[in-house]
């Protein structure tokens, strides 16, 4: 399907053991046999072996020592002839090895473009594709496992299933909707709703499983919000383990906010330290940090609130109470190791379906109950096993599906209309389509794959 020979450095920028070049398309092993003097002529190299040779300059003098390795399609990576050269690491040898490619005649590999030409090739499914990214970010044992799960096709295989009964199910509405005269086998709607009951359980469990897997992927975005000097930055640098926000006796010292991750049971927290919020901002600067921590608690999966327990509830804090009530929410009462100042029972009855806990940032007391907390208010108490890798489009695709078939199974109990809910199995059928690649949609892929780094 591709023409050209493509050409990038695969590994990480900057010094290291080895740095990986690598080349796919017709001409990629001619390539490197062009700019890498072996003991063999190019032509006699196996496929899948490893041969020294030296890394040649425009006038042919060596500039380093490398590796070169080819692999012959269609058993490569990306389906087309593959050849990698790998040279001592370090940014320059790295650049000069590539340039020396690109001089050749290859062009410069898009992000993502050894990839997607896998996909484009068979090789990968889209669903497996995207699992490659997956692994390249996963932040965690259990992220990683989620993302290799689906890279070995276990989510394309319960979709892949789901989609073949959709098909046999749409064939079978189709010909009593087509042909109603003709004397032919046909499905009653009581059967075919039934046969979507089942599917829709199906895809549900394959959800609950991705929405665990993209928990796993991208985390949980926490803002920590409260007045000035209530220890916001305490906390995060207790939860970090190490000192990254300023922490000062001076309230307004956070003026924008500061995100940083860790990783509980698996899941990346993503907490968003925030300027202290209060009714008037001393200065310019603060103002515009209270509004961006306004905008950090819009875009936050959890608020966290955080009161100083030295201090009595006031008007703020019952202002705040109702701003929060409406939204996932956890309420930190800090400093519990200083005399208490603050109404316990009011503050229960401000917000009594709340979870509030009582911690010390300071002496490292109620953290773990935190993280619980923090990590149960998301994902729940389930395991968080089994779970496959998934972006947030694979999970609209898949709330999509659930739609179109309550549709389809709706159509069937209370209307009787077989037409209607052939309809909704085709919008079903799309959107599976769509999680596993089945489709002409080049603007989707563009998107999809830009999202990878280059090289891979």
């Amino acid at each position: 399907m591709f023409g050209d020979t493509i050409a990038a450095i695969s590994t990480a920028w900057g010094d290291g053991g080895i740095s990986i070049i690598r080349i796919s398309g017709p001409d990629s092993l001619s390539v490197a046999g062009d700019i890498v003097r072996t003991a063999k002529p190019t032509e006699d190299l196996l496929s899948r072996f490893m041969y020294n040779g030296s890394l040649l300059d425009e006038g042919g003098n060596p500039i380093d020592e490398v590796l070169l390795v080819s692999f012959r399609a269609p058993k490569s990576y990306t389906g087309e002839d593959l050849t990698e050269i790998h040279c001592h690491g370090g940014s320059l040898v790295a650049q000069r090895c590539l340039e020396r490619c690109l001089q050749k005649g290859c062009r410069h590999a898009e992000p993502g473009e050894f990839t997607r030409r896998a996909f484009e090739n068979g090789r990968l499914d889209l669903a497996q594709a995207e699992a490659v990214n997956g692994i390249i970010h996963a932040r965690s044992n259990e992220a990683l496992k989620a993302a290799s799960r689906t890279l070995r096709g276990e989510l394309s295989r319960f979709v892949r299933e789901l989609y073949d009964e959709l098909l046999s199910l749409s064939a079978e509405l189709e010909v009593g909707i087509d042909f109603p005269e003709e004397d032919v086998p046909y499905i009653d709607d009581q059967e075919g709703s039934d046969r979507i009951e089942t599917m829709i359980k199906g895809l549900q469990d394959i959800a609950d499983r991705c929405t665990t897997g993209y928990l796993l992927r991208e985390g949980i975005r926490v803002a920590l919000v409260g007045r000035p000097n209530v220890g916001k930055s305490s906390l995060l640098n207790s939860l970090l383990k190490e000192s990254r926000a300023i922490v000062t006796s001076i309230p307004g010292t956070t003026r924008d906010v500061i995100e940083e991750v860790f990783t509980h049971k698996g899941i990346p927290l993503r907490l968003m330290d925030t300027a202290g919020l209060r009714t008037t901002p001393s200065d310019e600067v603060e103002a515009i940090g209270i509004e961006r921590t306004a905008q950090a608690m819009d875009k936050s999966d959890v608020v966290l609130w955080i009161l100083d327990g030295s201090e009595p509830i006031g008007d703020f804090e019952r202002d705040m109470a109702t701003r929060i009530s409406d939204r996932p929410h956890i309420v930190a009462v800090n400093k519990s190791d200083l005399p208490s100042g603050l109404d316990g029972s009011l503050l229960v009855s401000l917000l009594p379906e709340s979870t509030i806990l009582n911690i010390s940032a300071q002496e490292q007391r109620g953290l773990e109950e935190l993280k619980e907390a923090l990590v149960e208010m998301v994902a729940g108490t389930g395991t968080l096993e089994g779970g496959l890798n998934a972006t947030a489009r694979q999970l609209e695709e898949l709330r999509s599906a659930i739609d179109s078939l309550g549709a389809s199974k709706e159509a069937l109990e209370h209307h009787h209309d077989q037409t209607l809910a052939a309809a909704g199995l085709a919008e079903t059928r799309k959107a599976l389509e769509r999680i596993l690649g089945l489709f002409d949609d080049d603007s989707l892929l563009d998107t999809v794959f830009s999202r990878f780094c280059i090289g891979k």
